[in-house]
């Protein structure tokens, strides 16, 4: 019984996410933020804590990197859904073998509790992060490790598919597409889009934007040119 709601950027599908897999009661989410690891002052890890806690829900922080794999397994218990965050899929993978809690997470969601993904968390969801390489790794740096997902689902993420961020331009997606495709069950996934999977199956769906970071990517870009 696997609810997983895999966005690439829009949070807009997750209140009717959270309404179908959590009646009944205003859902405590628990946010794991590890993939931000290295960019916590930037301002798009602020734009998206900033659109989840408009939604309203409470919010219990899951920072990986603090716990053993007893003490996240007694916060779940607290939690009614998982909210993993965007930033470098390869962080956030590191963090969840670090923890050691890659089977304590796999069983949970299999066991019914919601997962919903953002970005590098949705692209965690599937059975490789190997080919968000291009996007997350383009020097090859981790090229080497065991790049196995939690395999929540067969299909890999490609988040930002419709290359309209400029980190993340439609020739680079389009060259992710053709160096994987032939590997892994690649699925683009626009920024106004989200891949929604449960027991009916999985599909599409539109998830627009609670906020248009934009601009805030730009000024983040600005803020690292200025830094180097």
């Amino acid at each position: 019984m696997t609810h997983l709601l895999l966005l690439s950027r829009g949070l807009g599908a997750v209140p009717a996410f959270l309404a179908a897999t959590v009646p009944h009661k205003t859902p405590l989410i628990g946010y794991i933020p590890d993939a931000t690891r290295d960019f916590t002052d930037a301002p798009f890890v602020r734009a998206e804590r900033e659109a989840l806690a408009s939604l309203g829900n409470p919010v219990l922080e899951l920072p990986l990197s603090a716990h053993t794999p007893e003490s996240l397994a007694a916060a779940l218990d607290e939690v009614d859904a998982i909210y993993v965050a965007g930033g470098d899929t390869f962080a956030l993978l590191d963090a969840v073998r670090t923890a050691g809690v890659a089977d304590l997470l796999r069983q949970r969601v299999e066991a019914g509790l919601p997962y919903i993904g953002s970005s590098a968390g949705s692209v965690l969801a599937g059975p490789d992060i190997r080919p968000i390489g291009p996007l997350d790794d383009p020097k090859g740096l981790h090229a080497g490790t065991d790049t196995t997902g939690l395999g929540l689902t067969d299909a890999v993420v490609l988040p930002h598919a419709d290359g309209l961020l400029p980190p993340y331009p439609l020739v680079l997606i389009q060259r992710t597409l053709a160096r994987y495709a032939d590997r892994f069950r690649i699925v683009p996934v626009r920024d106004d889009q989200a891949l929604l999977h449960g027991p009916a199956g999985e599909r599409l769906i539109e998830s627009s934007p609670l906020l248009d970071v934009t601009e805030l990517l730009a000024e983040s870009e600005q803020l690292a040119e200025s830094d180097s």
